[in-house]
């Protein structure tokens, strides 16, 4: 693989110990005019936030917009995910089944609330970065937990509904194998008594659906790159 060079003005924002709301300013208009929409420009995003070590706010929410309408929307299937799609996402953003940063768990939230359908598998990567927080202290959502114990806060609800909301209907949440493994793992390891009371009736809503999704057999293209090899976003 030829050697990735950045390029002008984003090599120069790389070479900073902060991104600044002028460099966003910056690469909005010169390196990303129409945003993020090939695999060299995901490179060079990764890249930057990878780079410098302080960030602002604007460069948060510059990250998670951009990536996640690429993701969703200028890859296949457009406005929507596969099991490809979250395969990619979890080789990314996840080392070990742990999302490390708390920017990067807001970006897979966030692939997550625009696209029409998920896999139920991303889902459980979601809900198991809770369990990653009570049972090991570690993962991007620990960075961002207010306390520091084994039982559910009402952030931790507040956290999987979030995540089982576009499914949540009818006072029912109808959940896959993985997602209710890791529900289970996260009764175990909390004492029900010190739980929130609105967890109790998260799990009460609950529904096992055993029927497997449907997998598929492609490669993950971009929709503005037709030309790009199987590997283009790898």
């Amino acid at each position: 693989m030829s050697e990735f060079r950045l390029a002008f003005p984003a090599c120069v924002v790389a070479g900073k110990h902060r991104l600044t709301a002028e460099d966003i300013v910056l690469l909005r208009k010169h390196a990303f005019p129409e945003g993020i929409r090939t695999s060299q420009d995901v490179v060079a995003m990764l890249a930057l936030n990878n780079s410098c070590p302080e960030k602002c706010a604007e460069w948060n929410a510059f990250f998670v917009e951009q990536l996640a309408g690429f993701i969703v929307n200028h890859t296949y299937p457009q406005g929507s995910l596969d099991e490809i799609n979250v395969a990619w996402i979890m080789r990314m953003f996840t080392t070990d089944g742990v999302v490390n940063s708390a920017l990067e768990l807001e970006l897979i939230l966030h692939v997550m609330e625009i696209s029409a359908e998920v896999p139920g598998e991303l889902r459980a990567l979601a809900l198991d970065q809770l369990r990653l927080a009570i049972t090991d202290g570690i993962g991007g959502y620990h960075l961002t937990r207010a306390v520091d114990r084994r039982s559910i806060a009402r952030q931790d609800v507040d956290f999987a509904m979030r995540i089982f909301r576009s499914i949540s209907a009818g006072g029912v949440i109808p959940v896959s194998p993985a997602e209710y493994g890791v529900l289970q793992q996260i009764e175990q390891a909390t004492l029900p008594g010190a739980n929130h009371p609105h967890w109790t009736g998260i799990m009460a809503a609950v529904e096992l659906r055993d029927r497997p999704e449907p997998r598929r057999s492609r490669w993950l293209r971009i929709v503005d790159e037709e030309s790009v090899s199987a590997a283009a976003v790898a």
